[in-house]
């Protein structure tokens, strides 16, 4: 039997572990001024871009707990000398899991009550005190640019950082849309335009939180990991040389960036199980991307069928 674990995108991802958290330090920043700024103001698009920097925040916390998870799980497996302890291995990666799934429901919540919010502010719009809500906007903007430049190598090396990257992108394009917000009122003391940008920000969270909510659920129920043919990888492992049959092929998601299999190859008695092993291992990681793999060989043409379903 072969077990090969490979974190090489979390690996890569701890290299910027200090940027992910000034980046997170900003983005949390931002959060509360603007938070603080909704109340003093009375605007209702600070109020919105505010939810959305928290979704965001979580996001780039997800990136920073899965890198972590890895790190800590290698370093007690790897540390030389030290005595073996028992470790939570998948159940904390499922915490990332959990937390997309929480962030979900918060970001739907947040934004059916900035939407009826703003409809009932159409038929009396309360006065929007602008020159302030014009300086917080200009500050997360800057604030989400500077996290931007700290990002943007680690984000063509690591998916954990180029997620956040995208979250920090995101938050920079609702501190532009408050911007102009506060420029139309200021200049016009056109005070419905305060309710059009918090629906436009609201409605620009819910399609990325119902992905978000979509990939979590597709992760805790087990679904075969995204873009990946179970017929295709059966395939690919039953041409490998030596193997007689491929059973009890399972595929899943650990968290994100994590893909999982595990499968039983049944080989001819005249094959190498050892070179079969390391072909079946490659095959997985270089063709699918599949790199924490768990793969039984049986001997000789042997086939032992687990029951249960093929994910």
């Amino acid at each position: 039997m072969g077990h090969d674990h490979s974190h090489g995108a979390a690996s890569l991802g701890a290299r910027h572990r200090g940027r992910l958290w000034l980046a997170l330090g900003l983005a949390l920043t931002v959060m509360l001024v603007e938070a603080v700024a909704s109340w003093y103001t009375g605007s209702l698009a600070l109020l919105s871009d505010a939810a959305h920097v928290a979704g965001d925040s979580l996001g780039i916390a997800m990136a920073l707990a899965a890198i972590t998870a890895v790190r800590r799980d290698t370093s007690a497996r790897d540390e030389p000398g030290a005595p073996r302890k028992p470790r939570r291995t998948f159940g904390m990666y499922r915490l990332e899991v959990l937390a997309a799934l929480a962030n979900t429901v918060l970001l739907f919540g947040v934004a059916g009550f900035v939407a009826f919010q703003a409809v009932t502010r159409f038929d009396d719009p309360p006065e929007v005190e602008s020159l302030p809500m014009l300086a917080v906007a200009i500050v997360g903007l800057v604030a989400n640019i500077v996290a931007l430049l700290l990002l943007r190598s680690g984000a063509a090396e690591s998916i954990n950082v180029r997620g956040a990257y995208f979250e920090v992108l995101g938050d920079a394009l609702g501190s532009l849309g408050v911007i102009a917000a506060a420029v139309l009122i200021w200049l016009t003391g056109w005070y419905y335009v305060d309710s059009v940008i918090a629906v436009a920000v609201a409605l620009f969270i819910l399609p990325r939180a119902a992905r978000l909510g979509r990939d979590a659920l597709r992760i805790l129920l087990q679904h075969a990991p995204v873009g990946v043919s179970m017929s295709e990888v059966e395939d690919a492992l039953e041409t490998l040389d030596g193997v007689k049959e491929v059973h009890d092929l399972h595929l899943w998601t650990l968290t994100s960036g994590m893909d999982v299999a595990t499968v039983h190859l049944a080989l001819r008695s005249e094959a190498d199980p050892g070179a079969v092993l390391a072909d079946a291992q490659q095959t997985l990681a270089q063709r699918f991307g599949i790199e924490h793999t768990t793969v039984q060989i049986e001997p000789g043409g042997s086939a032992q069928t687990c029951d249960g379903p093929k994910w």
